[in-house]
């Protein structure tokens, strides 16, 4: 693919991207922006390349989805060496941008907080479907498990968020 076809389907992708980034990152925008540029080298220097087999915007996904499995593999170590340098800092003021604005609400942190109880390839799948808009199989892609797995995590993922719910945010 052309760099420059490459960059501007990238460029028109991003805000996707960053949203499945957050959820690959546990809602921690500065890991999910760096797990995000750390894909985007893989891919425009040719360490990731797209062979067709899957659609461009779910082979993405799943390049920032190891990308982010790589980071939080070594983050241990600068996470113990920056736990103790934070003790003697001031939390920075966060910045009110529309995210942090729609994350406020309390109707969003009483789903933050079911989600963040699901195992991990629940969330993952509902993340990939309801916020991406990718169909079960193309997640499955994503998170490299078959057809069959992704449906029983993203059934089984849709009956447990039903039941942590308040019953005033149930459908």
């Amino acid at each position: 693919m052309d760099e420059h076809v490459l960059k501007s389907r990238l460029e028109a992708l991003h805000p996707d991207a960053f949203g499945w980034a957050l959820g690959c990152c546990r809602r921690d925008p500065d890991a999910a922006r760096e797990v995000l540029q750390m894909a985007y080298v893989k891919i425009l220097d040719g360490r990731a390349q797209w062979n067709g087999h899957a659609s461009f915007r779910t082979w993405v996904f799943a390049v920032v989805r190891n990308t982010a499995a790589d980071h939080r593999r070594g983050s241990w170590l600068r996470t113990l060496g920056l736990d103790r340098l934070q003790l003697f800092r001031r939390a920075p003021e966060p910045s009110p941008d529309p995210e942090t604005s729609a994350i406020g609400s309390e109707a969003a942190r009483l789903l933050r907080r079911a989600l963040d109880r699901l195992p991990d390839r629940q969330r993952e799948v509902l993340h990939l479907v309801f916020y991406d808009g990718l169909t079960v199989d193309e997640a499955a892609d994503v998170m490299h498990v078959s057809p069959g797995a992704a449906r029983r995590h993203y059934q089984r993922g849709k009956e447990r968020l039903h039941a942590l719910l308040p019953r005033e945010l149930r459908p």
